[in-house]
């Protein structure tokens, strides 16, 4: 039914038949095509709601002090691990999260055709940017030569192959492309499944876990506490890439064959062996409170929740978390601010951002 509105001597009518064509046109890929980026009425809730999380657990880098990490990196209680794992994670963390964001703006949102996954994977891409720019804020802070940084990252055979596995996935789509073509939406969905859930869901932990583990042991407090932030928004970008490839599936059945469901398993295999190689790198000997058994366990069971997040099978199935603890180091909400001994939200009250165990 038309809605008539008459102002004055004027009559606009708007007709509720092409609106709900144009909602019913909305959809991940293949949607209606508009220059404006109209949100309402809301298909995808789930991107909005999740949209409305991320900006609510908004960070920045300079309020986390790190004088006492500087302290600890220049003083001589340090093992020669400990610090070669800061130096990985820096080396490594420093360009892979501007990869996943280069990823996400140039790959994914301008793919995918509603304006609400546009929405969501804009904050995810300046949450990429807040990450970078935190590792910046890391090395600065401890002094490390940035040249080494990009050293580790283009020389370090395990990181150089980690890169390589995650890129090439991306290449193929940074160009016009058919997404008619059910060739084209497979390699589209491979490409969210690779970066959602392979490199920031499985490739990430490794480090995630190692200097979270110093942070336990009272180390790096300041380092410890941003990757905190960082894990905290990788379960988001984790959960949207989830529901995005899920949604994209539901919406083209045509893609899910057996035959590639066979290679997003093959896919998270390779994901797999990378970052226990990765791991080996990071931990070549073994430290207090740190084994490489235990992280590699570790992954085999984030892989297998991954893998389960998208209806395929696990790789290791009844394998248990060495690491119930992350949960516990994920619980934000409110943080007391150890140098001016006062309480800082870093969660708005308009969200509740609390991360699953699903999540971990």
């Amino acid at each position: 039914m038309d809605k008539v509105f008459e102002i004055g001597n004027r009559t606009f009518v708007l007709d509720q038949d092409k609106a709900e064509e144009a909602f019913a046109a909305k959809s991940v890929i293949n949607g209606r095509k508009t220059e404006a980026f109209n949100l309402l009425p809301l298909k995808y809730t789930w991107a909005y709601d999740l949209y409305r999380n991320m900006k609510a657990n908004h960070w920045e880098p300079e309020d986390v002090p790190m004088q006492r990490d500087v302290e600890q990196w220049q003083g001589s209680d340090l093992s020669d691990v400990e610090r070669w794992i800061i130096r990985m994670g820096i080396g490594y963390f420093s360009a892979a999260e501007g990869i996943v964001g280069d990823n996400i703006i140039h790959v994914v949102r301008e793919l995918v055709t509603a304006p609400e996954l546009k929405l969501v994977l804009g904050r995810h891409a300046h949450e990429e940017n807040i990450h970078a720019d935190s590792l910046l804020y890391m090395i600065s802070s401890l002094g490390i030569n940035p040249h080494e940084c990009e050293a580790m990252f283009e020389q370090i055979p395990t990181i150089k192959r980690k890169n390589e596995f995650v890129t090439r996935t991306s290449h193929a789509l940074r160009r016009d492309i058919d997404l008619t073509d059910p060739e084209n939406k497979r390699q589209f969905a491979k490409n969210i499944f690779v970066f959602g859930q392979c490199m920031e869901g499985t490739q990430f932990y490794g480090l995630f876990g190692m200097i979270l583990s110093l942070w336990r042991q009272n180390k790096f407090p300041g380092i410890g506490q941003m990757f905190r932030y960082t894990l905290r928004d990788e379960s988001n970008h984790i959960k949207l890439c989830r529901l995005l490839f899920n949604d994209l599936v539901r919406e083209n059945r045509e893609i899910w064959t057996e035959e590639f469901r066979q290679d997003l398993t093959n896919t998270m295999i390779e994901a797999v062996t990378l970052e226990k190689e990765f791991i080996h790198d990071c931990l070549p000997v073994s430290s207090v409170g740190l084994s490489v058994d235990e992280f590699c366990q570790y992954i085999d069971y984030i892989a297998d929740r991954r893998l389960e997040g998208v209806e395929l099978n696990p790789l290791n199935p009844g394998v248990t978390n060495p690491f119930p603890w992350l949960s516990a180091a994920m619980d934000m909400k409110v943080e007391a601010n150890f140098f001016e001994q006062t309480v800082t939200e870093y969660q708005k009250s308009s969200s509740l951002a609390a991360v699953s165990d699903d999540e971990l």
